[in-house]
């Protein structure tokens, strides 16, 4: 069980629209945020999302092969969270479709260049 995730972002405020928006579509909301950082989630210590300057005052980068994979109920909401990331700036790296057995995902990169999926088990695999 992931208990949560950061990311870096060398634009504090641009994550935070950009995150507002896209994970309040799938379900969740901001519940704290200080100069350096910003967390979404049902609640805090499970499954949580933030968004953090680097503590080390170097430029955020997106790690090469890390990617954050966001779990939703039906092909519907994929689609349409892949479709509203895209309009607030993200940028595309899979349109929604099949990707397997029982998978069905988009993917795409936030205005900082962090990869993320949105994806659902269309087998009955656990969802959020």
């Amino acid at each position: 069980m992931i208990g949560y995730v950061t990311i870096g972002t060398n634009d504090m405020a641009r994550s935070i629209a950009f995150y507002d928006a896209v994970l309040a579509e799938i379900g969740l909301q901001r519940f704290d945020t200080s100069e350096k950082s910003a967390y979404w989630g049902k609640r805090r210590g499970l499954g949580m999302l933030a968004v953090y300057r680097p503590y080390d005052g170097k430029p955020a980068t997106a790690g090469n092969g890390s990617m954050v994979a966001l779990a939703v109920r039906g092909r519907e909401r994929v689609e349409t969270t892949h479709r509203l990331a895209l309009s607030l700036g993200a940028s595309d790296e899979g349109s929604p479709g099949p990707r397997g057995p029982g998978f069905y995902g988009a993917y795409f990169r936030d205005p900082d260049g962090n990869k993320l999926c949105v994806f659902t088990y269309e087998d009955g695999g656990p969802v959020a």
